[in-house]
């Protein structure tokens, strides 16, 4: 079996003031053709390795990752696009397309990337050749994604740790759909509810008994994949919400209805899945009368959201706070890199930090502190999405004021666990304070080292709740704006068998 293998894989923010560009995704991870086979690690690792386990001749196309940022610039889209579909049709004919993609991309004034791409490939390949993606659990998915795609399978942990397990699903399901051993059927069941992802931890929670119900579905007989979806909720496109996917084998009927229970149920965990949220004030005086570490978590600057990183608002409230105790926590500022770099090791330095690249959201701080650390901003990812891979945050800096360590990239990279401290010498162990802003890698990155944590409420792109966000494109009724929806039913898209 000839089986091509590519996907352009990213999270869009709608929210944010900047839009991704080919040198995002050159600055992390751009594969083409024999350099896609390279990959170990990851979706693409997985997906690869199943295939070669199942006999298959891979033909690679392109991969393309980036950190989430803005929809992607029309120019970007069409080289990737073209460049795909180029090595597609030169290696045409194919047995089947395997694409490991996010399910939560945009294009301006395109929308949903996944959407137009998986159609793009199908319209490539014609209608026989069996077509399957794996998705995010935050994918947005869209009535042309569940129509142009056989089966679509996301990811069933979050925090990610199933990346390379669920690229390993895809290829064994695609490999036996195109052997005709399977006839995948697929629907989609949508309830709009669009929520942060702070409680949506498959660990524990609301959101994890919604997964462990809709994977036990799995060990019914003809029910070949489900997957439990939240989307992205900083995309600002119509349609959007989330629930269930349901994947039989050759029923069709059977997967809509097992997929509208399911988003019936989603809808019904709505309330759950606000947290509750703190001014950064406030959390700050809870921990002082606590024992041990805490972590602040400034979701609304999540760079795994698309944010950009920049936002000094946690490190003004500390200093506003007084505080004695260590703090850790970290911004964005290429310029306040640049300057503690210029200024050396061991310096005194006055400066502003923050609030530069995506100024909406507050205004830079003035602060006086000393260089401690200085180091090209290069370290290695223990885990996760890209697990193995080098993250480059450019020119960095750790700069002590009083007792608070901040550090100062000059580029945004998405956070795993506390790579990016410890790169800095910035030891995490016996912080009072660790501002982290990330809503859900915390639970890996700094199991066992902390003893309390509150969800703070400050200005951002990632905000925890979204009951104020202003959107444009998406389309009333939906949670949190509407609370209740009279005589609700779930939306279901049908797949195209």
């Amino acid at each position: 079996m000839r089986i091509a293998i590519g996907a352009v894989f990213t999270e869009s923010n709608h929210l944010v003031g900047r839009m991704t560009t080919i040198e995002d995704f050159q600055r992390t991870e751009l594969r083409c053709g024999p350099h896609v086979l390279e990959a170990t690690e990851g979706v693409l690792g997985g997906s690869l390795a199943a295939l070669r386990a199942g006999g298959a001749e891979v033909v690679p196309l392109i991969f393309a990752s980036a950190v989430p940022g803005g929809p992607l610039t029309g120019d970007c889209y069409e080289q990737l696009k073209d460049d795909l579909l180029s090595r597609l049709r030169a290696a045409l004919p194919v047995d089947g397309v395997l694409m490991p993609q996010h399910g939560a991309a945009a294009v301006d004034s395109l929308g949903s990337l996944d959407d137009h791409l998986i159609r793009a490939v199908r319209h490539t390949v014609g209608p026989s050749v069996p077509i399957v993606a794996t998705l995010d659990c935050h994918a947005h998915v869209t009535a042309g994604m569940v129509e142009h795609a056989d089966a679509l399978l996301a990811w069933e942990t979050y925090p990610h740790r199933d990346t390379y397990t669920t690229g390993e699903r895809g290829a064994r399901l695609l490999l036996q759909t195109v052997a005709g051993r399977v006839r995948p059927t697929m629907a989609m069941g949508k309830a709009p509810v669009i929520v942060g992802g702070f409680m949506g931890s498959t660990d524990d929670g609301p959101f994890a008994q919604f997964m462990r119900d809709t994977k036990a579905l799995e060990r019914q007989p003809g029910v070949l994949s489900t997957s439990a979806l939240l989307v992205q909720p900083q995309l600002d496109l119509d349609n959007m919400g989330g629930g269930a996917l349901v994947i039989t084998d050759n029923s069709p009927d059977r997967a809509a209805n097992l997929a509208a229970n399911l988003a019936a149920r989603y809808w019904d965990l709505r309330f759950q899945l606000e947290p509750a949220i703190y001014p950064p004030a406030l959390a700050i005086q809870e921990v002082l009368h606590r024992e041990g570490t805490a972590l602040l978590l400034e979701t609304s600057d999540c760079v795994g959201g698309g944010a950009t990183g920049d936002s000094a608002a946690v490190i003004r409230a500390l200093l506003v706070a007084g505080v004695s105790q260590r703090a850790l926590a970290y911004v964005v500022d290429p310029e306040a890199a640049a300057r503690c770099h210029a200024a050396g090791e061991g310096a005194q330095i006055a400066l502003t930090l923050g609030h530069k690249l995506d100024p909406r959201w507050g205004t830079p701080l003035l602060v006086e502190g000393r260089v401690t650390k200085l180091t090209d901003g290069q370290f290695t990812y223990s885990g996760g999405i890209w697990a193995g891979l080098t993250g480059d945050m450019g020119p960095s800096a750790c700069l002590r004021i009083g007792s608070i360590e901040v550090l100062i990239a000059s580029r945004a990279t998405y956070d795993w666990a506390d790579e990016q401290y410890r790169s800095l010498g910035m030891d995490p162990a016996g912080a009072k304070f660790i501002v982290v802003k990330n809503p859900m890698n915390y639970r890996i990155g700094y199991e066992g080292k902390y003893q309390s944590l509150f969800v703070l409420d400050t200005p951002g792109p990632t905000p925890a709740s979204l009951r104020h966000v202003q959107y444009q494109r998406l389309q009333r009724p939906y949670f949190p704006a509407d609370t209740e929806i009279p005589n609700f039913q779930p939306q279901i898209l049908r797949g195209r068998r």
